[in-house]
């Protein structure tokens, strides 16, 4: 006798942290998910891309031991779904030669479909390609006679694997992502969810993850869509937690009748927790007691200070002053400041004797010799070594503290202020970064530790930058104002514009050849950089691969 398709379903949606290669730990949350889930009375949970490896393996999953692991756990899984909600959880599966970014569906105890993703991304911070190969379209699978459609993250960036499932019968849409957060990404998936809804007349979920996974971070903001494309709820950025959502089936198909309403942060708080995510995660997932961090006075090292504040709380982050007599008074006074408004620790140490030691070391070979940039290098190639003596020292992670806007034009020194384990800042222009000292100054984002109020000195956000490495310096001496340069470098970065393009904007020619010229020199120093947060839509690392080796110049 053939039963009746259920008339209501309740979902759970999990949007977790998960660690790549942490198969085991992987599982015991998809355990303590399912079990919350059983506690409120789901039919279906819900993970998201490739959770049971963490997302994004990289050549990790080539390697058969981890492949025959996360075959094992979702083996285990399956045992759990005899007696209470099914999980759809993501996977690799290697099947006949070929392996694949797929999609389980556990339910009854057993593994009861498998979906294997079709648009594998390759662009970008992406290289699928490298290490999966491409299912075929694929058609619903059954759960308790409801006919859902699995379509896997880039699965929906293009019409054709949708179309096919819904041709074939799917009723409902259940998208697992593993979908990295860059500025305004929340609206751009949302649009792109609601095309497909509108050529399918099916509601959708999009469950997506919460992580930070070196340069990548993953901002949650799972959501569903009604078949009319209205919203059917929505889950908080940059928190992890289950919602249970309540589905009932009418004569125009399924509706999502209760859910979560979460609100979502605007540009500059969303910047800001994902910075605080991704440092978060890289401590704590790389096993650090904590971070220390030179702190200068000036804006870049006071804005990554906080952030490792709220990353981290304050007993867990160590801030160290490095003067010379370029230092100024100003310089010192803001920067303890600074550290007392955050509550960290503060110590000075003076690197005037490493500096005139080198001085003497070196005067044999360059007497008569006129001071130059090679004098600055020293200053911050000292810093570096004090700030790696202490982290080696006291097991804490060092943190850098460039921007994009110096990383782009080779701003810093080698094996100096680029020394660092990882960089909060990096795809921050300095612009992007004032705006933010102004916000966190007047708001501080759910999930941070540090304090409310003014943490970061006005003194700092209103003086001239400069890295006081000779007297009377700012970094206008050698860079265009920072407004001028920013936009320039969106345009050659991020837009990839010509120089031409660039000129009829309004920018001098000379300006923006001696800025390309800058940019493109630099690579090598950018090969060299720690890693970063990846918060515009073209990053230094996995998004731009330039040579370093390179003679082309725009001529336009």
């Amino acid at each position: 006798m053939t039963q009746d398709p259920p008339g209501a379903l309740a979902i759970a949606v999990a949007q977790l942290n998960n660690i790549v290669g942490d198969v085991a730990g992987n599982l015991e949350k998809v355990r303590r998910a399912h079990d919350e889930a059983r506690a409120q009375g789901a039919d279906l949970l819900v993970l998201t891309e490739l959770f049971l490896c963490g997302y994004p393996p990289e050549d990790l999953v080539l390697r058969p031991a981890m492949q025959a692991a996360c075959r094992e756990a979702a083996e285990t899984l399956a045992a759990a779904t005899a007696d209470g909600p099914g999980i759809v959880v993501g996977c690799p599966w290697s099947d006949e030669g070929g392996l694949y970014n797929s999609v389980l569906l556990l339910d009854g105890g057993r593994i009861a479909a498998i979906r294997h993703k079709v648009e594998l991304p390759n662009y970008g911070v992406f290289d699928e390609m490298r290490v999966f190969k491409p299912g075929p379209l694929p058609g619903p699978v059954d759960f308790r006679g409801v006919r859902i459609g699995l379509p896997v993250c880039e699965d929906i960036w293009i019409p054709d694997v949708v179309e096919t499932l819904a041709e074939t019968g799917a009723e409902i849409l259940i998208v697992p992502n593993g979908s990295p957060y860059w500025q305004n990404k929340a609206e751009e998936r949302l649009q792109v969810a609601v095309s497909r809804v509108v050529e399918t007349d099916l509601p959708m979920i999009y469950a997506n993850q919460v992580s930070g996974q070196d340069e990548l971070v993953f901002d949650g903001g799972s959501f569903g869509l009604q078949a009319d494309r209205s919203l059917a709820f929505q889950m908080p950025q940059f928190e992890t937690g289950l919602a249970l959502t309540r589905w009932q089936r009418g004569e125009g198909g399924w509706r999502c009748v209760d859910g979560p309403d979460a609100s979502l942060p605007d540009l500059q708080a969303a910047n800001w927790q994902a910075c605080v995510l991704g440092l978060r995660d890289y401590v704590e997932k790389n096993g650090f007691g904590g971070v220390v961090l030179g702190l200068s006075g000036g804006i870049d090292s006071a804005v990554t200070a906080a952030m490792a504040v709220d990353a981290l709380g304050p007993e867990r982050v160590h801030a160290i002053m490095l003067p010379y007599r370029y230092t100024a008074e100003e310089s010192l006074r803001d920067a303890a400041d600074c550290a007392k408004r955050l509550g960290i620790r503060y110590d000075v140490l003076p690197v005037a004797s490493a500096v005139e030691a080198f001085d003497a070391i070196l005067e044999p070979v360059f007497a008569n010799l006129p001071r130059d940039v090679t004098e600055e290098n020293i200053q911050s190639r000292v810093r570096g070594v004090v700030l790696m003596a202490v982290s080696n020292k006291l097991g804490l992670m060092l943190i850098t503290t460039g921007n994009k806007s110096e990383v782009s034009v080779g701003y810093a020194t080698l094996y100096g202020d680029m020394n660092g384990g990882f960089n909060p800042i990096k795809d921050l222009y300095k612009t992007e970064v004032y705006r933010l000292a102004r916000y966190r100054n007047h708001a501080r984002p759910a999930g941070c530790l540090g304090p409310e109020g003014e943490v970061i000195p006005v003194s700092i956000i209103d003086k001239a930058p400069s890295a006081e490495l000779r007297e009377n310096q700012i970094d206008q001496d050698s860079l265009p104002p920072y407004e001028d340069l920013d936009a320039i470098l969106e345009s050659l970065v991020e837009k990839e514009m010509s120089v031409a393009d660039i000129v009829e904007q309004g920018f001098g020619r000379d300006v923006v050849k001696k800025v390309e010229g800058l940019l493109t020199i630099a690579e090598y120093k950018r090969r060299q950089a720690a890693p970063g947060v990846k918060i515009t839509r073209k990053n230094f690392g996995r998004d731009r691969r330039y040579p370093i080796t390179n003679r082309f110049r725009d001529g336009s």
